[in-house]
């Protein structure tokens, strides 16, 4: 059964950073866009960002206005993992941070089906 599996969340100071990471075992994630979406203590889960797949010759990226100019999404295609960076972190950025399987559009993301199991962002001084 193929899964996506995320790792690197912790415990960030506000202005700090973190790298996420999604791999997966029997997928090439590079045949597939991935979206990054976390879900926050009390909130509805929201997309974070995407990026397209090896069919875009450019690796189209989408990113939700509120982490624009501190988080990018970039593939690591020797490891067979997309990571998200996080800089400059908020902590309003605390949630729960999954990666899926996705349909990647300019202005938002559709996860699909294969999903991985989250990972805790949590900022705070």
């Amino acid at each position: 059964q193929v899964q996506l599996v995320e790792s690197g969340g912790g415990l960030a100071q506000p202005g700090g950073s973190l790298i996420l990471s999604c791999a997966a075992a029997g997928l090439n994630l590079d045949d597939f866009a991935i979206g990054w979406f976390r879900q926050a203590p009390g909130k509805d889960r929201e997309g974070v960002g995407c990026i397209g797949n090896t069919y875009d010759s450019t690796y189209f990226t989408y990113l939700r206005d509120s982490v624009k100019g501190r988080f990018t999404i970039s593939r690591d295609n020797a490891k067979n993992t997309v990571n998200l960076q996080m800089n400059s972190l908020k902590p309003e950025d605390t949630a729960i941070y999954y990666c899926a399987t996705a349909e990647c559009f300019s202005d938002y993301v559709l996860p699909l089906e294969t999903w991985g199991q989250g990972t805790q962002v949590t900022v705070s001084s």
